[in-house]
C-alpha cells in the first residue's frame, strides 16, 4: 500500500478577507498554521468559509482566523463551524464591536492596586508579555471601584487589543507571524483559603478564550505557586483543552531562572526579578512594540481610557473574571 504524503503548501489567500500588513508565517509554527498548511487542511479551510458564506456570515472570515478556529477543533469542518457560529453570536449579544469603539475603563489605576493585570512588552520570541497578579485581589474593595459587567468588558476590549494592534506590531518587529502570548500568573500571596478564588478565575477565562478567542496562549508561567498548588491544579485541567495544559509551567518561589529563560531580563518588571522599571510604572505603561510607531502605522489605535467617569458599582458582589489569554 502507498503511504500517502500530504505536501505543506500555502494557503490561498481569498482578496475578499485577507488584508493583512504584517508578516502571515512562521518557520517555527507547526501543522495547520499559514505557511504550515497540506492539502487536505488547505480544503477544510475552503469548505468552512464556503459554508459560512452561504449562511450569510461576512465577518472575520479571513485566513489566520479560521485557520486559528480550525487548530482549536482539529480541522473538525463541522465542530469549528458551530464554534464559529457561537462567537459569533457571543460577538453580537454582547456587543464587542461597541466595546472596542467606546469603552473607557477610568477605573482602571484604582482595580490595579488590588489586582494589577496587564501587557509588557515581549519575550524571547517576540510576543506579547501578559501579567496578572492575583495574590493581591482584594475582591470587596475591587467591587467597591467597578462592577463585574465592566471588568468583563475590560477583559474582551483586552483580548480585541491583542489581535490588534499588539500582535500585529510584534510581528512586525519580530519579522514573522506571531499569534500567541506569554503569560505571567504571580500567585504570591494566595493562600489555601483563596485558592478556590483562583480556580473560579481560571475556570471562567477558559470558557472565554477557549470559547471566543482559541489559539492565543503560547506558554502560561504560575509563580510563586504555594504549596500544594501544582497537586490542587488537577482540579483546573479538567476546564482546560490538553493543549492549553502542556503550555503551563507551574513554577515556586525559585521561578527566575526559568523565566528568565523565555522573558529578557529588560523586558521583565524589576518585581519578579528583571530589570525593567518603567516611568509611572511598568503596570500602567502598556509598554510594548504596539507603542512604537513604526510597527503601528497601519494598526487600530487603542481606546483611550482617562477621560470618562466610572458608573457607581453593583451592590452585589459576584464572582471575579481573570483576563489571561489562551
Amino acid at each position: 500500500m502507498t503511504e500517502q504524503i500530504n505536501v505543506i503548501i500555502e494557503p490561498k489567500l481569498d482578496p475578499k478577507y485577507d488584508h493583512y500588513d504584517f508578516p502571515i508565517t512562521n518557520p517555527m509554527t507547526g501543522s495547520g498554521h499559514s505557511g504550515h498548511v497540506d492539502a487536505e487542511q488547505n480544503a477544510k479551510l475552503f469548505q468552512l468559509r464556503s459554508e459560512l458564506e452561504s449562511e450569510g456570515y461576512t465577518e472575520r472570515l479571513d485566513t489566520l482566523t479560521l485557520l486559528r478556529f480550525l487548530r482549536a477543533r482539529k480541522f473538525d469542518v463541522p465542530l469549528t463551524k458551530a464554534m464559529f457560529i457561537d462567537t459569533e453570536t457571543w460577538r453580537r449579544e454582547f456587543e464587542v464591536d461597541k466595546i472596542v469603539s467606546t469603552f473607557e475603563y477610568t477605573e482602571k489605576p484604582k482595580v490595579f492596586e488590588y489586582y494589577p493585570q496587564y501587557y509588557h512588552k515581549t519575550d524571547k520570541d517576540g510576543r506579547p508579555v501578559y501579567i496578572e497578579q492575583l495574590g493581591k485581589i482584594d475582591l470587596n474593595a475591587i467591587l467597591a471601584i467597578t462592577t463585574q459587567e465592566r471588568m468583563i468588558q475590560n477583559l474582551v476590549l483586552e483580548y480585541e487589543r491583542l489581535a490588534d494592534p499588539r500582535l500585529p506590531a510584534c510581528s512586525r518587529k519580530a519579522g514573522h507571524l506571531l499569534e500567541t502570548c506569554c503569560t505571567i500568573m504571580d500567585l504570591k500571596g494566595v493562600g489555601v483559603t483563596s485558592i478556590s478564588t483562583v480556580y473560579t478565575f481560571l475556570k471562567q477565562v477558559s470558557a472565554i478564550s477557549q470559547n471566543y478567542y482559541p489559539e492565543r496562549l503560547g506558554k502560561l508561567y504560575m509563580i510563586n505557586a504555594p504549596w500544594g498548588f501544582a497537586s490542587a491544579f488537577r482540579v483546573v485541567k479538567a476546564f482546560l483543552d490538553p493543549v492549553t495544559v502542556e503550555k503551563i509551567h507551574i513554577l515556586g518561589s525559585g521561578y527566575q531562572p526559568e523565566l528568565l529563560q523565555q522573558v529578557p531580563a529588560e523586558n521583565l518588571p524589576v518585581i519578579f526579578g528583571g530589570s525593567c522599571s518603567c516611568e509611572g510604572g511598568c503596570e500602567m505603561s502598556d509598554a510594548g512594540p504596539w507603542q512604537e510607531e513604526q510597527y503601528t502605522e497601519t494598526a487600530v489605535k487603542p481606546t483611550a481610557t482617562t477621560t470618562a467617569t466610572a458608573p457607581e458599582p453593583a451592590p452585589a458582589a459576584p464572582e471575579v473574571v481573570a483576563t489571561a489569554t489562551a
